[in-house]
């Protein structure tokens, strides 16, 4: 039986913080072959396609998704903060999206849906923060109703830039600050039933239950990437970005692929499932990649 269930699968990459400006093109072009080789189902990408919002880096982001939408990869996109201008004053308070909606989507707030999963992508990028983000309550309104019209059985994926939850981001594992009205986002992921939380922002890779977080959260699984391709790395932590194979909505695997130097490899694959209410994580150990490699320091995952 275990077989069967396997078979219904979504297989969805996440990359986030592709700062185009401030990036490796090696490391975009391998990306992009590792994506194009493995042809997954959809291809999330939770904001900061830019280091500073200019024309030239936005058409080089554009440039790289036509190439990924060529090669016939589904892609769901938001804007991060980055994407915002930071030193444009005028068009930061008057146009701060411009021109992400003319080179990259004009949907700030995508919505996909499959067979298998729902995926609703929200916009926390906002003129009056310089990195922080906010949800605002028209938004909050959107996820449960988005959701509330999913059949039940369906995986509900919400896609953030800026975490709605506080994450531990140095070497010391000292808390971030959570999205703006954290505590209402929360409730509307919690009554909507969500059931993965992607996000990234913080350039580090995490994954934890909701629940042990923060209370009455709901059932989600929190899932953060760290930065695809910037050569801004926070605690040296390499250049990764997640692979999930979402078999049903409590159960699915994470794969962390990392950037070695030379090519993308697997660095850490953790089975999740949710049963009586909790989340619990197994390591896969698969015979061919032992010793294959080692997770970076930098790499948390609620398995360890």
């Amino acid at each position: 039986m275990r077989a069967i269930r396997y078979l219904a699968m979504a297989r969805i990459a996440h990359l986030s913080d592709i700062h185009f400006g401030a990036n490796d093109p090696r490391i975009v072009d391998a990306a992009t072959a590792w994506l194009e080789a493995r042809r997954p189902d959809l291809v999330v990408i939770s904001g900061d396609f830019t280091q500073r919002a200019r024309v030239d880096q936005f058409r080089e982001a554009a440039a790289w998704l036509g190439k990924l939408r060529a090669a016939g990869l589904k892609t769901l996109v938001i804007p991060g903060n980055h994407d915002v201008p930071l030193y444009d004053i005028v068009r930061r308070f008057f146009a701060p999206l411009r021109r992400y909606r003319r080179y990259i989507s004009h949907d700030l707030c995508p919505f996909y849906e499959d067979d298998e999963v729902a995926i609703l992508g929200i916009n926390t990028a906002r003129s009056l923060t310089i990195k922080d983000g906010r949800i605002n309550h028209d938004q909050m309104d959107m996820i449960r109703d988005r959701f509330g019209r999913v059949a039940r059985d369906k995986t509900r994926i919400l896609v953030t830039h800026h975490p709605l939850f506080s994450m531990p981001i140095g070497r010391g594992n000292e808390l971030s600050e959570a999205v703006g009205r954290h505590d209402d986002a929360v409730q509307a992921a919690c009554e909507a039933g969500v059931h993965v939380a992607l996000a990234g922002h913080f350039h580090r890779t995490y994954a934890e239950a909701a629940d042990k977080m923060v209370a009455h959260s709901g059932g989600a699984l929190v899932i953060q990437a760290g930065t695809a391709t910037s050569t801004r790395l926070r605690n040296d932590e390499p250049q990764s970005f997640n692979w999930l194979h979402v078999r049903r909505n409590n159960e699915m695997d994470l794969q962390v692929i990392v950037w070695d130097g030379a090519s993308f490899r697997r660095a850490s694959h953790v089975e999740y499932v949710r049963d009586n209410e909790e989340w619990t994580a197994k390591e896969v150990i698969e015979p061919a990649r032992v010793g294959a490699m080692t997770v970076p320091a930098g790499l948390t995952s609620a398995a360890n």
